[in-house]
């Protein structure tokens, strides 16, 4: 698939050419060409294990601290799962991180119902049994702690903000294991478009350094470093 991108091109094409061609630095280039500075999650949101990937949408889930029984134990957390369509991501936030946010049941849920993997602002645990399951995870780290005592989902599908960068629902969200870059939706198709233009770029002047041409001759003629 070429990088020319359509109104009527599906996600699952887009998302395709994004996990065939592209990776987070190349975008985030794009992204600062653009004048979005600030689109990178804080780098110490990682995946699980260093060849995971993750492309799709987001559905943004507000955490809140909870102190003791509830009610309700875990708030809207079961709605947000059972919320959870073909290519959306449960990006999470919210609340003191003194418990983990994420796990094996939840990676579960979220799998069956055909999610493309979930990002979490703090912490997941159940490690071992959300690794078998070999789907997309990306956290802060590992921490045992229940949150049925401590944390609930107080919203879904709600603008939220990490690190100082805005999450409204429905924005392209791609994770490696160089970072989690936010594509907002008003440039989604001119920064996929660029992308492509810059990776393939990329990998002309790779190999013409490869071949004996300086970084500055490089540089000079291709604009790319």
């Amino acid at each position: 698939m070429s990088g020319q991108l359509t109104e009527d091109t599906s996600d699952e094409r887009r998302f395709e050419l994004i996990r065939s061609t592209l990776y987070t630095p190349v975008i985030g280039d794009i992204l600062d060409t653009l004048g979005f500075y600030h689109q990178f999650l804080p780098q110490a949101v990682q995946p699980l294990l260093p060849e995971m990937r993750i492309v799709g949408r987001a559905l943004p889930i507000q955490i809140a601290d909870a102190w003791g029984k509830q009610q309700t134990p875990f708030g809207r957390m079961t709605e947000a799962l059972d919320s959870i369509k073909p290519f959306d991501i449960y990006v999470a936030t919210g609340g003191c991180m003194n418990c983990a946010a994420w796990g094996e049941i939840m990676t579960a849920t979220a799998k069956v119902r055909g999610g493309a993997g979930a990002i979490i602002d703090g912490f997941h645990r159940d490690t071992p049994r959300v690794l078998e399951q070999n789907w997309p995870v990306f956290s802060r780290g590992r921490y045992a702690q229940d949150a049925g005592v401590r944390a609930k989902v107080a919203d879904f599908g709600c603008p939220i903000e990490i690190g100082g960068v805005s999450i409204q629902p429905g924005d392209l969200i791609v994770g490696d294991l160089d970072g989690v870059i936010v594509v907002p939706r008003k440039v989604e198709d001119e920064v996929i478009r660029l992308a492509v233009e810059k990776a393939t770029g990329e990998q002309v002047v790779r190999k013409a350094i490869e071949a004996g041409m300086t970084s500055t001759e490089a540089f000079h003629k291709f604009g790319i470093l």
